[in-house]
């Protein structure tokens, strides 16, 4: 099995799918998890859920908070159900591949594939999709515990100790609820790029690129984070 699976795809799709996951994993640790991460946009905004955290727990009333929260929620949701749809309809074409083996032949740079790598490359991008739904729900989940925080926090006037305590909890919870978020949108970008493989391998290394450094400029370079950074 493991023959065939080498045989199935060129020299030139394996480079291109190994540049794919490499650019892929390589950027959400530099992204994530990476000093640098600290001057992008996730550190921008960790900062200011820290500012949110301190304020929340002084606030005598917090329905603002719950409600910024739930519009938080509503917005995973959005994607988590979006993405239902788009694995649905991706298992749908599978039953059509030999429709999809006369579109894609037609495209501009596109080649002769066979139903077995076109069957490949459709599994990755449900594959994709699949990895940002677990990512979609799981920050819907983290809201949910963050609505309990709001609910839980003490009054303003008990010990600051416990108040400061309270926020950070907060914070550190909005912060790993947004980076689930993330890891989700960022997922979609790169179901961009796999896409452009049903073209042909170079078009896949190009889409890899330009979704990388169109990642890179928003990420570390953008003015909102300018704006958010100030």
């Amino acid at each position: 099995m493991l023959d065939r699976l080498f045989t199935l795809f060129s020299v030139a799709d394996w480079s291109a799918l190994a540049l794919f996951l490499a650019g892929w994993i390589g950027y959400s640790h530099f992204a994530d998890r990476a000093a640098r991460s600290e001057r992008g946009l996730r550190g921008a905004t960790a900062r200011l859920r820290d500012d949110w955290g301190r304020e929340m727990v002084m606030r005598e009333n917090r329905i603002a908070d719950a409600a910024l929260t739930g519009n938080l929620m509503t917005s995973v949701s959005f994607y988590a159900n979006t993405t239902i749809y788009i694995i649905a309809g991706l298992i749908a074409v599978a039953g059509t591949l030999d429709q999809l083996i006369r579109f894609t032949e037609e495209l501009p740079f596109g080649r002769q594939q066979t139903k077995a790598l076109l069957e490949a490359k459709l599994f990755l991008m449900i594959a994709i999709f699949i990895f940002a739904y677990f990512k979609f729900t799981w920050a819907l989940r983290q809201y949910n515990f963050l609505s309990i925080l709001i609910g839980s926090a003490p009054a303003r006037d008990v010990a600051t100790g416990l108040l400061d305590a309270h926020a950070r909890r907060f914070a550190d919870l909005s912060t790993l609820s947004g980076d689930e978020f993330n890891r989700g949108i960022r997922a979609y970008y790169f179901g961009f790029a796999a896409l452009a493989w049903f073209v042909s391998p170079g078009v896949f290394i190009g889409f890899t690129l330009l979704i990388l450094g169109v990642l890179y400029r928003r990420d570390f370079r953008s003015p909102t984070l300018d704006v958010l950074a100030r």
